[in-house]
This record gives C-alpha cells, structure tokens and sequence, in this order.
C-alpha cells in the first residue's frame, strides 16, 4: 500500500451541498432562502421570534429586584483571622482593625467595609473592630475571652 492509495471507507464522509451554483445543482440562485425578505438577506438573525406568537421570555413573569445602592462587604471568617495570627503575619496584642487585615492579606479589599463571620476555630484573646459581623461571631471571639466590636454605621443599618 502506497501513500496515494490511502482513502476513507466508502460512506464514511459525505460532500457539503455547494449553494449558488447555477440552476442543475438544485441549490441555485436563491440557495434555499427562497424570496425576498429578511431572512433572505446575509447578516440576519431573528434570536427568540415566535412567528409573531407572543416569545417566551415575554410569557415568563419578572421576578426579583437589585437594590441600586445595596452595600458590598468583604467576608472573612474567624478561622482565617486565628490561622494568619498562628503564622505571626497578624498581630493578637495589638487591636485587629480593618486595615491591618488589609495590610497582612487576609482581606484583598475593603469595599463598603468588612464583614467578620463564625466559620472554623477562634481561640485567640484578641480585640477586633470592624464594619460587620455576625452573632455567632462576636459570641465566638467573646467565649476566647476577646472583644469584637462593629462600627456604628453598620449597627445603624
């Protein structure tokens, strides 16, 4: 067997239909589209027409609302807090405040402030002030005999 001779098994790849190409290809002159009209044209897409029947996305109810001025708070949870004073890059003695979670990379950014939550182990002695936090928070640091304390605006909302 030569290189020449190599071919597909008979029925394994079938020709496209070459559209446009004069009346005997049987897909000539207008190449399927038919007459007139948008959908004749190139370029033209019709996405979720029904036919005139009203479309789904406009049969389906609205539900829900964004709040335009909704606050976005930076989360970390309690465990994080004690594993970056386990590693010396948090300072327990000092008071913990936003920006030395910033500072230590705990936290990438601040946004509208920082939220404290109750996930994984707390045992460190530690005061903390931040934007937020949740009760489950404030009971945990407060049990490892610290002090979590939320700023006055967040407590305002």
């Amino acid at each position: 067997m030569k290189l020449h001779e190599l071919h597909d098994n008979p029925g394994a790849t079938k020709r496209r239909m070459r559209i446009g190409r004069g009346p005997g290809s049987g897909k000539g002159k207008t190449g399927g589209r038919g007459i007139k009209g948008q959908k004749s044209r190139s370029g033209v897409a019709i996405k979720g027409y029904e036919g005139g029947q009203m479309p789904l996305y406009q049969r389906l109810p609205k539900r829900g609302f964004n709040k335009p001025n909704r606050k976005e708070y930076a989360v970390i949870n309690l465990g994080l807090i004690q594993k970056f004073i386990d590693a010396g890059k948090i300072d327990a003695k000092a008071e913990i405040t936003e920006d030395a979670l910033i500072a230590s990379g705990a936290v990438r950014r601040k946004l509208d402030g920082i939220r404290v939550l109750a996930k994984g182990e707390f045992s460190a002695k530690a005061t903390i002030s931040v934007t937020g936090a949740s009760k489950g928070a404030i009971e945990m640091v407060e049990k490892a005999g610290g002090t979590l304390s939320v700023a006055a605006a967040a407590a305002a909302e």
